[in-house]
């Protein structure tokens, strides 16, 4: 009965009946296995057929192919003999001849056709694999020559001498030694070399105060303008060396202006031997004469290549006053006597201008100033009053008169408490023209008094800075520094040879 009251239909409720009969027997469960296992052999057995290795299994036979008499292929004559070799190499496929469909669809038998389950090792050549696989070694080169050399024995090469230098690797560098030595070599004259060692063996001490007065232990420069070459070099001497002092000498190479115009000075100082702050006067003395050159290029390299010697000599006496009077005022500022904190200084002015040959020298206190012409050295050092009372000529030997200070001095002013000031250093000029193929040579003391005290040193010098031409920048330190038993200063040179 519905919610209205009312009887429903007999066939209405007939599937109802048959769907949910009491009465009907349960089926109950199957008689077939029904686990896991049960389930996974039955699609294994329905996908494929297990496949046996193929070292294991036997070659099965070949399916009957039976001809089709609607066609006249013949299967037999393309089916191959089954192999007698039970392990034979795999070959490289070949791609299978191309045959028709309708041949295709006329051939009757079974599928023989067997595919692996995924799970299943595939058989066959194994196939590309996907991970790197690492290179094989590569072949050892072929010997360059098979046939040995005659000179000597062929010998493995060894492997640290990768990391060797050539052995003509410095053959482009003169010996400085005058043997068969490639590298520039310090050697030294005389019977015996000298106590101190040839090379640097202490630094001087510095603070953190001081480290902007320490000067290196070696300077070297060099330069090519008109018809001249440079080269200068300072040194710092053998005891100095030994005993941690600091270089005294001071080397200034500087340029002025451009072209032909342009002006080269070069400015050697050497400081008072005992000294504490030798060194930082002579590099105050190159440094303020550079600046007051450098304030005046333009005319004095005018009056240079114009050849007026009294206007050179003039200014330049101005210059260097200035430059010492400053040095003293420095001295008075540290506390100093004059004396204690002053230096030798000696400068060459060049020219740039090719068709200029004037040299001018200037300076105060003691060096040299040597010429080499013809092999032999000529001493250019203007004569000292002391000369000039006992007779001496003021000339030079190609006639050039040579500037001096007569030294009259004035005495002391009776309004004056400290005593007098000791009288002003000789002021040194000299002018002269060179000639081609002559060598300049200015340097400090430390280089001048083994060129006039020991004649193998001039003579060694005038075989290696002749002919050809100038040595390059290392050969020309080596050669400054030919050692010479007694002498152990500093040296500061620098040498202009003319084309």
């Amino acid at each position: 009965m519905s919610q209205q009251g009312e009887k429903p239909a007999a066939h209405e409720d007939d599937w109802w009946r048959k769907l949910y009969d009491e009465t009907a027997p349960d089926t109950g469960p199957s008689s077939a296995p029904d686990s896991l296992d049960d389930r996974f052999d039955s699609v294994s057995d329905t996908v494929s057929e297990a496949v046996e290795p193929e070292s294991e299994r036997e070659p099965e036979p070949l399916p009957e192919v039976r001809p089709d008499p609607r066609t006249a292929w013949d299967p037999y004559r393309e089916q191959a003999p089954p192999s007698e070799e039970p392990e034979r190499k795999p070959e490289p496929e070949r791609e299978p001849e191309p045959v028709p469909v309708a041949t295709q669809a006329a051939v009757p038998g079974p599928r023989n056709t067997v595919f692996p389950a995924p799970w299943e090792a595939p058989a066959g050549p194994p196939g590309p694999r996907t991970f790197a696989v690492p290179k094989p070694p590569e072949p050892e080169p072929p010997p360059a020559s098979l046939t040995p050399p005659a000179a000597g024995p062929v010998t493995a090469p060894d492997p640290v001498a990768l990391h060797e230098l050539p052995p003509d690797w410095a053959a482009s560098d003169a010996p400085a030694d005058g043997g068969g030595g490639a590298r520039p070599l310090v050697g030294h004259l005389g019977d015996r070399p000298p106590t101190y060692d040839a090379e640097p063996a202490a630094l001087p001490a510095a603070t953190s105060e001081n480290l902007d007065a320490l000067v290196p232990d070696t300077v070297l420069d060099g330069a090519r303008y008109g018809t001249y070459t440079l080269r200068a070099a300072s040194v710092r001497g053998d005891s100095a060396r030994f005993r941690g002092e600091p270089r005294r000498d001071a080397l200034l190479t500087a340029r002025f202006g451009a072209a032909e115009s342009a002006l080269v000075l070069v400015a050697v100082a050497g400081g008072v031997r005992g000294g504490e702050g030798a060194h930082l006067a002579a590099a105050d003395a190159c440094r303020w004469i550079g600046g007051a050159v450098a304030r005046s290029h333009a005319r004095l390299s005018e009056d240079i290549r114009a050849g007026r010697r009294a206007d050179l000599k003039s200014g330049l006496h101005r210059l260097t006053d200035r430059t010492y009077g400053k040095l003293r005022a420095r001295a008075a500022e540290l506390g100093l006597e004059p004396g204690e904190y002053t230096t030798s200084l000696r400068c060459l002015l060049l020219s740039a201008d090719p068709d200029c040959r004037t040299r001018v020298f200037f300076g105060v206190g003691s060096g040299g100033l040597f010429r080499l012409r013809d092999g032999l050295w000529q001493d250019l050092e203007p004569v000292i009053p002391e000369q000039a009372a006992s007779g001496v000529s003021e000339e030079g030997p190609d006639g050039d008169r040579l500037t001096m200070d007569l030294q009259i001095t004035t005495p002391p002013s009776p309004y004056s408490d400290g005593p007098a000031p000791p009288p002003a250093e000789l002021f040194r000029f000299r002018a002269s023209v060179a000639r081609p193929g002559d060598t300049l040579l200015l340097c400090s003391n430390g280089f001048a008094e083994p060129m006039r005290g020991e004649p193998e040193l001039p003579d060694e010098l005038a075989e290696r800075w002749g002919p050809p031409g100038p040595p390059g920048l290392p050969a020309f330190l080596a050669d400054t520094q030919l050692r010479i038993k007694g002498y152990a200063d500093d040296r500061t040179c620098a040498a202009v040879w003319e084309a």
